[in-house]
């Protein structure tokens, strides 16, 4: 706190010197600049005024944290569940009669669910300057502490709503990354944490017996939504993008770069099944992309392959990631919401499944463990 009040005055003191020396040089014209002289002032009022709301809300919602973390602790003790269902409705009813329905028993609940998914205050502190308390209630209906912080740190640096942050958690970003990471080996050439499967492409209206050509224009079409879909900091780079190797052209679909990675992202589409033959196609693309486009201080290429299906088990034997080549799914539809979650459950379940086999077979170690369940919603619940 102290750090950010001399931040403030730091910013307050150079402000206060540009208006001083726009004062001097209006003083020696004879001119007063009222409009620049009305802007700095109203700067002045504006950021001061975000930064009251953005303290209020942080105040705000530490408050909820230390009354979950004191009912939590004190109170239930984390033994006395029974006693502490009887006195959750007497103290709301104090607590409402003095303070408003803040207070309410649901939200005593929820506030000592709070305090116990969000227990680290040393995290937790720079969340709540971002995030409002109607943020973390979504946040908490998350069960696993890895995906929770995902979607807190996402929402926290991209400024998403509370609408946003509901859907991104229904939409499973997350959960569909792992499903991803767990298709690595050991070995891989593919950075963990990049690529998602499957990519929900449902955005583009695409309708049945759709062409390669369809698919590529409705990307570029929505080529915003697809980037976000991909993950932050990619850049559009190319379509169609022409390679020469012996006299004779071959073509990319989609090239990207991303900023994180510093490293260009080649992107295949196929309408169909994924094929071994796939693999040698991408990897000539990658080879291509590394000797004649990559510039000093960028890494290798990697390449994605994006298929409509794919035989989880022939991409476990060719081992593409070895290479340089994730291969993932895509879906032009979104199914209803409980069949979604059921599908994503299924795939979560078979990688996992896979994952200990690969594991057994080589004698490995994976040393990072995957959170994916999280706690259902009602069916009916809006996307």
């Amino acid at each position: 706190m102290g750090n950010r009040k001399s931040k403030d005055n730091a910013k307050d003191g150079a402000l206060i010197l540009a208006a001083k020396a726009a004062e001097l040089a209006a003083s020696e014209s004879g001119v007063i600049d009222e409009t620049a002289l009305f802007e700095r002032v109203a700067a002045i009022i504006e950021r001061r005024k975000n930064n009251a709301a953005a303290y209020a809300n942080s105040e705000g919602t530490l408050m909820f944290w230390e009354v979950g973390q004191y009912i939590n602790s004190v109170i239930l003790d984390f033994k006395r569940a029974e006693y502490g269902k009887k006195i959750f409705s007497t103290l709301a009813t104090k607590l409402i009669a003095r303070y408003g329905k803040s207070f309410s028993e649901q939200n005593l609940y929820r506030m000592t669910q709070f305090a116990e998914r969000f227990s680290d205050f040393e995290i937790l502190s720079p969340l709540t300057t971002k995030l409002s308390w109607t943020h973390f209630c979504e946040l908490i209906r998350v069960k696993t502490g890895e995906a929770r912080m995902y979607y807190a740190e996402d929402a926290a640096a991209r400024g998403y709503g509370v609408r946003e942050l509901r859907r991104r958690i229904s939409r499973k970003g997350y959960e569909r990354r792992e499903i991803a990471n767990m298709e690595l080996t050991e070995t891989s050439s593919v950075p963990f944490n990049v690529f998602r499967d499957p990519y929900l492409l449902d955005l583009f209206g695409l309708k049945d017996n759709y062409l390669e050509a369809d698919l590529e224009q409705a990307i570029l079409t929505g080529i915003q939504s697809f980037l976000l879909e991909f993950g932050h900091g990619i850049a559009f780079v190319d379509r169609q993008k022409r390679m020469i190797l012996d006299g004779k052209d071959i073509v990319l679909d989609l090239l990207l770069y991303s900023r994180t990675l510093r490293r260009l992202i080649a992107i295949d589409l196929k309408i169909g099944e994924f094929k071994a033959a796939y693999k040698g196609q991408m990897e000539l693309y990658l080879k291509w992309l590394n000797r004649y486009e990559r510039q000093p201080g960028e890494e290798a290429p990697i390449g994605i392959i994006l298929c409509a299906s794919a035989s989880r088990e022939i991409i476990e034997l060719l081992e593409p990631d070895k290479t340089g080549i994730a291969v993932a799914e895509y879906w032009t539809h979104l199914p209803p919401k409980a069949e979604f979650e059921r599908k994503i459950r299924e795939i979560l379940t078979e990688a996992r499944e896979r994952l200990e086999r690969r594991k057994l077979l080589t004698g490995s170690v994976i040393q990072r463990e995957i959170d994916y369940f999280i706690e259902p919603k009602d069916d009916d619940d809006e996307w």
